[in-house]
Order: C-alpha cells, then structure tokens, then sequence
C-alpha cells in the first residue's frame, strides 16, 4: 500500500495551490457577498488545462487520472468551494457523461470545446418534484421526425444560466420509470429552451444555479446520448464517480476551516496568553485534523480504485458521506474558535460554514449515500 504521490501529482497540486493563493483567495469573499460567477477564474483555470481534466488527449483534455482529480478539486475547495463545484460540475458531470456515452461524432464535436474551457457544461437532472427520487423526472423527449421535442423543467442546475452545452435526462417511456429514461445533448439557443429563475443560495453563491425550462425545445435526432432508454443507467455510473470529485472538494472546505481556526488561535489571545495554548480549543483543532485526514485518505482510495479499473461504488459513498459530515462538523468548530468574530463575514470561517451545508445534499444527499453503502454490503434484495 503505497500513500505517496508521484511527481506529476505532487506538481499538479502544488500548480492549484499556488494559484488558489494567488488568484482566488483574495476575490472569494467579494464573489460570494455579490454573488458574482467566477468567469475570469474560469477562463484562467481553463488556462492551466483544468477543465478537461478527465478528457483524453485526441479531444483536447489533460488526461488526467483520479488522484490528480481529488487533489485539483481539494486545493480550490480549500479557498473558494463555488470554484471547485464549477470546476467538478463541468468535468464530473457534462464532459464526463460525454464521454462515457457519446459516439465518436458527438465527443469529437463537444469535447474539445469543454476541455478547452471556450463553452461550460452543465447536467440537467434533478427536477422541482424529483430529487433523491431521480427517477421520477417528469420532463418528457418525444420523437418527432428527425427531431426530438423536449417539454419540462429542471432546478438546481449547475452552470444553469452559463453554459453553452447541457446533458439533460428525460423520459422517453414512462411506462418503464428509470428504465423509459434517455440523456440528450442540448446546446443554448436551441429552439423552445430558455433559462428559468437563478436560484439565490444560502453558500456555494458565487456558483451559477439556474432553472431549465423546455417548450417544445426542438434537438436534432442525432443528439440522442447513449442507448435509447438507457440515460438513468448511464447516470448511476456519472454519480459514482462525480462522489469523488464533491468528496474531494468537501475535503477542501474542511481543510480551510482547519487551517483558519489554527491561525486564528495563535493570534487571539484571552486570559493573558493565546487561545491556542488552552487544552480546549488544542482538542477542537487535534479532531478536527483526525478526521479532515480520515476523510481525505477515503477520497483517494475511491480515486485510486477508479482509476486502477476496480469497483469503487461504495467506497466513493464512503467518501462522499463521510467529507461532508465532518466538513460541517469542521467548519463549526471553526466559528466557535472564532467566538464572536466567526459569524460575521469578516472572516472566511462563516463562507465556510454556509458552504459546508450543501455538501451533504448536493450530487446525492447523506442519506442516499448510506443507502448505496447498504445496498452494496447487502444486496440489492434487502432493498
């Protein structure tokens, strides 16, 4: 068992690291205050290669594996976790399932314009009745001649109003529920689509979330992503591994409420000495340390099992339940630290903790990563 990275990995992160310091850090409290997307981020991580990071190199990506992945999206989460979810968003979910499913045609004509950062991707799933309960999608994609004619509407979605390139699910049998489901590449402008209400958030703010409205949205035939009726299936393994890359951001949430806390104990002082030489707060921190460590050490098994071809299934459930509850667990900490000072927008610790909240409900809620961990220790006929 080897938990050394190699070179290139250790290059990658320092790379993201020296630019989150340089780029990020001092614009991550104005973006979130004005809820302002990150376009000029973006363009300069694009820069760097980062949003093709899983995408083969005849179409334009970096090729990157798994390990190298987790440490992108840890590094960026550490300073600014609406950042990373863009980042995450665009590679986990839109260029990934392109990838996974697209015919040669659509992944030459799609993916180099996603790697190369030039258009955004966002992944149309979840619906304002259909959450946990993704199956239960209402929006419908009927063939009509050489087209396909969508009808419905998606919430939540990621990069809503600011892509370029959209997957969306919808049914094309509703008589067979996750099995009646199909995945379409839609691209804005298209006839009968438009951009609904962007969504005003408790943290992640300076991350785009828009609603999706189809009206009779007209695609071509050849849009069809993936076998007929096979998209939900398609979207099962897309979660799988997007739990890597929200776990590894997660782990980057928490790691900066740590790294915050512990510099802010050495600088209050109370009782005539620092805050940090109190048995009290040492315990906080030395918890807190345990188990951003314990959280990191299971995202990078799950990238290393994916990216040595094995099932990582549960143990990207492992990462991703237990990241975002110690990253809650963290960033309060972190604010008691802060005393007084912690819950006023001052200091990062408050970003922190309003953005830690989401990690356990979005790309999959707690509670449905405990019921994937269920199922994979007892089958699915306890279910």
């Amino acid at each position: 068992m080897d938990f050394e990275l190699n070179e290139e990995q250790k290059a990658v992160q320092k790379m993201v690291r020296d630019f989150a310091e340089r780029e990020i850090a001092p614009v991550a409290q104005g973006l979130d205050e004005r809820e302002e997307f990150p376009a000029e981020i973006v363009r300069k991580l694009a820069d760097l290669g980062l949003m093709g990071i899983l995408v083969p190199k005849e179409h334009g990506g970096a090729a990157m594996d798994y390990i190298s992945y987790a440490l992108i999206l840890e590094e960026l989460g550490r300073y600014d976790a609406s950042v990373a979810l863009t980042v995450e968003s665009h590679n986990s979910l839109c260029s990934n399932h392109i990838y996974l499913a697209g015919t040669e045609a659509q992944k030459r004509r799609y993916l180099p314009q996603l790697a190369s950062g030039r258009v955004l991707g966002a992944w149309g799933l979840t619906e304002p009745g259909s959450g946990s309960d993704a199956a239960g999608m209402q929006t419908t994609a009927t063939l009509e001649g050489d087209h396909w004619v969508l009808n419905g509407t998606k919430n939540f979605i990621t990069q809503g109003s600011v892509a370029g390139i959209y997957v969306v699910m919808a049914n094309t049998d509703r008589t067979k529920r996750e099995r009646g489901i199909s995945a379409f590449i839609l691209e804005k402008g298209a006839p009968g689509f438009r951009v609904g209400r962007k969504e005003h958030k408790m943290g992640f703010r300076a991350s785009d979330t828009a609603q999706l409205v189809f009206e009779g949205t007209r695609i071509p035939k050849e849009n069809l992503l993936g076998e007929l009726n096979h998209g939900f299936i398609d979207t099962l393994t897309i979660l799988d591994a997007g739990r890597i890359g929200m776990a590894a951001l997660t782990v980057g949430i928490a790691r900066g409420a740590l790294e915050e806390g512990l510099k802010y104990a050495k600088e209050r002082h109370a009782f005539g000495r620092p805050i940090a030489s109190y048995q009290a707060i040492q315990w906080k921190l030395a918890d807190m340390a345990t188990e951003i460590d314990a959280a990191r050490l299971l995202v990078l098994q799950a990238a290393d099992l994916k990216d040595r071809g094995r099932p990582f299934t549960k143990e990207a459930a492992y990462g991703k339940l237990f990241s975002s509850e110690i990253a809650m667990k963290a960033a309060s900490e972190a604010v008691q630290i802060h005393g007084g000072y912690g819950y006023i927008k001052e200091f990062p610790v408050e970003r922190y903790f309003r953005d830690a909240k989401f990690c356990a409900i979005g790309e999959g809620t707690s509670e449905i990563q405990r019921l994937v961990i269920a199922r994979q220790l007892l089958g699915r006929s306890y279910a």
